[in-house]
Parts: structure tokens; sequence; C-alpha cells
């Protein structure tokens, strides 16, 4: 049967699993798993009768001793070398090389890169790392078993820390350059949430312990990010070693005292690292990091796999050169006759469990890298079997002659490994991108630690690029444990607490964004969320509440009947009405006498009837606005008015012209008569009417709301339509008052029995006060008052002449009838001649 060859040089896996006894020191037992991983997947591959019959797939596995010179050395070894010893064979056969997968670290993967992509052998990588660290592109042969790292663990990461609302957060990274890449991708994308970085520490990427000054040096460095204790949200990010040398920082300088130096934190931690402990660190406490979500690469449970873990023997597998060293560290014992320089002194039976393992020592469920490796042989092992199934075709087709046999170079696998799609045993459609990378996810997960230094690790949470919009973050909030001292609740990592509604966040000068003072907002504007930036005004039918933590609807505000106000109106309307009616009443009854007779009996009928209507349109002004009466209030009032006040002038120019008639020779007795005074009413009163139905035929008023003039009432009022025409009625009648008063002041001193000039006098006197005063009084109030401001101009300019001008000739019809009296009348006369 063909022998394929699957080179296994995985990156800094290869110094946990030292090859080569000489070479010994201590494995990272736990990585073991990955070596495992790869067994197993050749094991069934070489057992199923469907995936490449005929063929056996073999393995070598080389080590990087996390250096690049020895990784150039061993990549050559592979390529160059015609024969070299099997790891799990005791066998010298030809090399028929076709893949590598490889390795766990950054700078080992491209370090084999350099040699492997020369001759355009396809290596898959199993670690996470970002494929910005170097340009991929100039390796073409270069697979990733793992999603991107920034597509899917970097969004992933600023969606945790969003959705826990964690703004103040610590960043400690591994010293080289693939920490300084994640630094400056992770920051702007930080800065672009609104989350800052309170402090950076860096871990070196090898601890020294035999330098002391430097070791200290280091362990300060990185213990100064702890003194911020509003920072309870660390990142961690590094290699698959860094959690090693965290927790030796941890232990180094802890001296019993957890609160001093605030481990009470909830750590984030990148795929990257893992939790595994060398032998030495075996008995050092996970407890430090308590409260770990950690981002580790998607997995499943494969069938058979942990099985295959508990019937593994040091006895059973021959030819395995490193299972004997790995059994010794792993279950601290030592096989008889050992040459290993830890030896211990118990004795091992060969008979240990492997389930009986701390975690941190040896993980019976399939890990993420090593489901990547599992991954990447089956991925392999499919294209493999399309290549030979295409051959076959090939030859049939061309008639080639049966048993010609052609030599597999790897550069043909390329085409078939890039477009292979396959179904792994877990259920799980596998298949890579335009990029070469795994369609994939994260898994978050919680590790939960125990008192016997062993963790469980717990999935809450997925992060998927590829999925639907919406669901590409999920995590299960409810389901993690947080450390003990966060009292079982999701702890805050933020520089200062949030702003509550009602307030807005204000710059510290000197200091980032996310450490900001608290001040009220201002007046007219809201917040109703948490650590809002500005307040905002509310919309312009409602107003901030008292806290100005939301908005309330405004009420509908107008002049009502129910109301103190409107009811206290009403009924000086009512009073002043009933007043009018008494006291033309009276004139009706003494209509007939001088007094009457002598001050033109029609215009003071009809000033009166004017009087009470504008006393009664009035009521027009209170109540809801409505169409009609928006139409018919100003119009009203300003044509009513109008002729009151034209009544008045009618009233005072027949007075001066009378007296003037009678002077000998005089010709103003033509003019002496109803016609004039009728001419006057009529014609003063056409003008407004005129001007009011300009303004009604052009702009009328309509019912309106004023959401603005008032903070917590929509003011319904009636719109003048036009300003310009409203003035323009008022100044009407302004004119016709001004007029009035001039004349009534030059008739003042003619004789006042039955001479109304005086107290037509006193009466534009008031008048002309109070709209004076209703200009600047109407225009500085709001709301339903600015309607009172008009009714109660109404009412006193309208009870002002009513006042000044009946009151006298009332007081002579009813106390003082002898002056009521023809004669009386002439007698005046005669003595203003004389």
């Amino acid at each position: 049967m063909p022998n394929l060859k699957i080179s296994h040089n995985g990156g800094d896996v290869e110094r946990k699993c030292r090859v080569t006894q000489r070479h010994l020191f201590q494995y990272v037992t736990k990585f073991y798993q990955h070596v495992l991983a790869l067994v197993f997947a050749i094991k069934e591959i070489n057992e199923n009768p469907k995936i490449l019959p005929n063929v056996s797939v073999g393995f070598q596995i080389y080590d990087s001793y996390l250096n690049a010179r020895m990784t150039y050395h061993r990549t050559l070894d592979l390529l160059f070398k015609s024969h070299i010893s099997v790891p799990n064979y005791n066998c010298d056969t030809r090399k028929n090389l076709v893949a590598v997968i490889g390795g766990l670290d950054e700078d080992i993967s491209f370090h084999m890169a350099d040699l492997l992509g020369l001759y355009k052998i396809p290596q898959l990588t199993y670690g996470s790392f970002a494929p910005e660290e170097r340009d991929v592109t100039e390796f073409p042969p270069f697979y990733r078993m793992v999603p991107n790292e920034e597509v899917h663990q970097t969004t992933g990461l600023i969606d945790l820390l969003l959705h826990f609302r964690w703004t103040w957060v610590g960043l400690i990274i591994i010293d080289e350059d693939s920490g300084e890449h994640f630094l400056s991708t992770l920051e702007p994308l930080l800065s672009q949430n609104r989350i800052c970085l309170a402090s950076t520490g860096r871990i070196p990427s090898h601890m020294k312990w035999e330098n002391a000054q430097e070791l200290i040096g280091s362990v300060s460095q990185i213990y100064e990010t702890f003194a911020d204790h509003k920072s309870n949200t660390f990142i961690l990010y590094g290699g698959s070693l860094t959690i090693m040398s965290l927790i030796s920082v941890m232990v180094f300088d802890y001296m019993g005292d957890e609160e001093r130096y605030g481990f009470r934190k909830v750590w984030i931690v990148t795929a990257q690292v893992d939790f595994a402990l060398v032998t030495l660190q075996r008995m050092w406490n996970f407890n430090y990091l308590e409260s770990i979500l950690s981002f580790t690469i998607h997995s499943r449970d494969v069938a058979g796999f942990q099985n295959f873990l508990q019937n593994i023997r040091p006895g059973q597998m021959q030819g395995n050169g490193f299972l004997k060293d790995f059994w010794e560290q792993a279950f601290d014992c030592s096989f008889p006759n050992s040459q290993s320089p830890m030896a211990s002194k118990k004795t091992c039976t060969g008979e240990e469990k492997l389930e009986s393992l701390p975690h941190s020592v040896f993980e019976m469920p399939m890990t993420g890298h090593s489901y990547s490796i599992y991954n990447a042989v089956y991925a392999l092992a499919h294209s493999l079997h399309a290549m030979s199934t295409h051959r076959s075709n090939h030859r049939i087709m061309v008639g080639s002659q049966r048993g010609e046999t052609r030599e597999l170079w790897p550069w043909q696998l390329h085409p078939f490994l890039q477009d292979i799609v396959f179904n792994n045993s877990a259920g799980e459609r596998l298949s890579f991108n335009g990029k070469k990378e795994i369609r994939a996810a994260f898994d978050i997960m919680n590790l939960i630690t125990f008192p016997n230094h062993s963790f469980l690790r717990v999935k809450v949470g997925t992060v998927d690029a590829d999925a639907l919009e919406g669901s590409q973050f999920n995590i299960q909030e409810e389901i993690i444990e947080w450390h003990t001292g966060f009292n079982k609740t999701v702890p805050n990592s933020v520089c200062n607490d949030f702003c509550h509604p009602g307030y807005q966040k204000t710059k510290r000068e000197g200091e980032k964004f996310c450490c900001y003072d608290c001040d009220p907002c201002p007046d007219g504007k809201i917040s109703n969320q948490n650590d809002m930036v500005d307040c905002v005004i509310c919309p312009v039918d409602q107003y901030p509440s008292k806290d100005r933590d939301g908005c309330i609807f405004k009420s509908i505000s107008f002049l009502s009947y129910d109301e103190p106000l409107g009811a206290a109106l009403v009924s000086f309307i009512v009073s002043f009405s009933l007043i009018t009616i008494f006291v033309l009443g009276i004139f009706i009854k003494w209509r007939e006498t001088p007094i009457v007779k002598a001050n033109n009996r029609d215009l003071t009928y009809t000033l009166l009837v004017s009087l009470l209507l504008c006393f009664l349109c009035s009521l027009l002004f209170l109540g809801q606005p409505w169409k009609v009466t928006c139409l018919l209030q100003q119009a009203a009032f300003g044509i009513i008015f109008s002729v009151a006040v034209s009544c008045l002038l009618a009233k005072t120019i027949t007075v001066v012209v009378a007296f003037m008639a009678i002077k000998p020779g005089s010709k103003m007795r033509k003019w002496v008569g109803k016609r004039l005074t009728n001419s006057i009413v009529l014609f003063c009163s056409f003008i407004q009417s005129a001007i009011c139905i300009i303004w009604l035929g052009t702009s009328p008023p309509f019912p309106d709301f004023d959401m603005q003039s008032l903070t917590e009432e929509i003011a319904a009022k009636c719109n003048e339509g036009s300003v310009t025409m409203f003035y323009t009625v008022l100044g009407y009648m302004g004119l016709l008052s001004i007029i009035s008063l001039i004349v009534a002041f030059q008739a003042r001193k003619l004789p006042d029995t039955f001479n109304e000039a005086k107290f037509i006098t006193f009466s534009m006197l008031v008048f002309c006060s109070v709209w004076l005063s209703f200009v600047p009084a109407y225009l500085s109030t709001k709301g339903k008052y600015m309607v009172a401001v008009e009714i109660f101009s109404i009412l006193a300019s309208s009870a002002g002449l009513l006042g000044c001008i009946f009151p006298p000739k009332c007081y002579i019809m009813i106390l003082r009838p002898e002056l009521n009296n023809k004669e009386q009348l002439i007698w005046l006369i005669v003595s203003y001649v004389q």
C-alpha cells in the first residue's frame, strides 16, 4: 500500500511534547492532547474504507523549541532528509510528504511558511493569530483551521464589553509583535464604541526566573495595571503560555493578601491563551482567575475520542518515544530505570487514568486547538481522496495502462484542498472561504475554578460573523459564575458611576472620555437614559418632568367658563350687560323728556345697544376656540366698538354744531339734524366694516394651538391670521377715539346741564388709557391670560363709556326731575349766548 505522510510541526506544541530525551526538561502536559487528536484522526481515517482505500496515512512530529533557528532547521530536515525516524513507527521508509500541520503560535507558523511556501507545500495552522501580522498572501499554501481573529474575536470582544457596559477596562498583552498588533487593532475599536483602556500591562514572552531583578521589574510593571480599583475587567492577550506567566506573577507577589492587589477581577481571555501549567505549577491556585470569560476556538465532542484517551497506557503505544515522559510528568511519578532529571519518588504503575488529572494538566474533552488539528487531518484526507478519484477518472478517460502510477506532488493538492467541503464525524460542515480560512466561529466559555486546582468550562455564548444579522453575538448572562466577591451580580467596570436620567455627561479636563462628571440638564431639556452625552429638548407637545428625566404631554389650555378667572369675567359681563339694559330702560321710560331729546335720543339708544353688544361679544373669547368664534371675535368686537365710538363722535359734533348754529347769522343751521349724526355713524362704521371684510376675505383668523409659549400647556387660541389687519382694526378704533377726545375737549366749556362733552372727554380718556395699556399687556402675556387681557380691556373701556356718560343723566332723570325741563334748557342757552 502507498504510504502518505502528514508532518505535524505544531509550533509551540513541540516544546511541550519533546521527542528527544536529551532535550527534555519539562512538558506542558496538557498540550499532549494535540498530538493524541492527530493520532486519533489518522487512526480513524486508516480504519475507514470509504476514505483513501488502500492508502495508509502516517505522520511525523518535529520540534521547533520555540526558536527561529531550530524551526528553520527542523523544516529543512523535513524537506531534504531522505530517511528519518518516525516517532510512531520504528521503520525506515521513503518520505512522501503531502502537507504540514502547524504551528500553534504566530512566529513558528510564519517561520515554517518561509520555507514551505517556496515549495508550495500546504501548511494548515491550528493556532489563532491575526492574519495581518504578516501578509499571508506571500504564502499561497497557507491555510487556517481557525476563524479570522479580527473579524470574529475582536468584534466579539467589543460586543461582550458593550453587552455588560464595561467601559473602563485594563489590558494585559504579551510583550512581542503580536501583542502590539492586537493593541493597535483594539484601541480604535474601543474608542469608536466609547470604551477606554484604563491601563496596559505587558507580560514578557518568557519569564526569566534566574534574573531576580528583571523578574521583580516585570512583576511591578504588571501590577501597576491593578492600581485602578475602578477597573474590574481585564483583557488578557498573548500566546499559549501567557497564562503560566500571569499566574507566576500573581504567585510571586501574592503574599496572602488578595484584596491588596485587586485579584477580584473579570478576566476576558482570548483564544490564543490556554489554561495550562507545568509540573512545578500544578499546585498553584487558579482561584486568582476565578471569574473568567474565555474566547475559544469552536469545538464539538467527537465520538470515541474520550474513550480513546481513557484506553491509553504507556505500554500500549509502541514506538511512541515521549509517552513515558508525558506520563511521568502528568502523574508526577517515575518508571523504573527512568533517566528523567526530574524523577519522582513515586513509582508509575502504568494504570493511572488520564481523567483523574486536573484540567490544567490534561483535559479529557477535545479542546478547540485539538479540534482544529482533527479537522485539518480530515480536510487533507478528503482532499487526497478527491484528488485520487480525479486521477482514477482521468486514467480511464485517457486509457492509461493498469498499474501505472503517477508521483504525488504536494502543490497538486491545493485546488482540491481549497474547494473541499465535507462533514466531520461531529456533524459539522466544514469548508474554506476565499481567504483560505475555515468557516467557523468562536465559543465564549466561562471557566469555573475549584479548590482542587481544576476547572470546568461552561459554554455561555458564541461569536459567528457568518451568522444572520442579529445573531452574530449571543451570550447567556444568567449562567455565568462571577467571582464570589461580586456577590453573584454582574460587576461594574466603569471609571465612574453612570449619569442617571436627568443628568448629562461633562468631560473632565485632562482625563479620558470615559471619566466624566454628571451635571443636571439645563432648563427645558431632559435625559431619559443613562450616560447621555447631551440632554435633549422635548417634542413641542411635551414638557420636561420635574426631575428632567422624561417628557410629559402638555394639557390643552384655554379660558373656560368653569375656572375661577373665566367665571369672574362672565359675572362681570352679565353685570355690565344688566346695567346697560337698566340704563337703556331708563332712557326709554323718560324718552319724551328734554334731557333725552336734547342729546339725540336715537344716538343714545344706538350707543347703549352697541355697549350692550360690546359686553356680550366678550363671551366669544371664552371657551375653546372654534372656527366660527374665531371669525366673529375680532371682527364683531371691532365693528361694534367702532359704532359706539362713532356715536360718541357724532354726539360731540352735534353739540358743537348746535351751539354754533344758534348764533345770529350762523351758516351751521343747515347741518343741524339727524342727517349729520347718521352720516357720521354710518361713515365711520363703514370704514371699520370694510377693514374687517378685507381681513376675513384675505387672511381670516382660525383656531390654532400655541405649543411653544407655555412650558406645561398647549394654548388653544385664535390665530389672528394677519397681525397687520388685527392692529389696523385696533388702530382705527384708536383714531376714532382720539378724534372724539379732541372734539369733546374743545366742547367741554359749553353749558353743562345737558352738555355731554365733558363726560365724553372723560370717557375717551379712560378708553385711550385702557387701550394704550392693552397693547404691551397683550404682548407680554401668553395663553389664556392673553385672552383674559383682551376681555378685560373690552369690559373696562365699555364700562368707562357707560360709567362716564350716563350716570349724570340717570341722576337728573330719577333724582332731579326739576332740572329735566325745557325752560331750563332755554335759559342755559340764552345765558351762553349773552
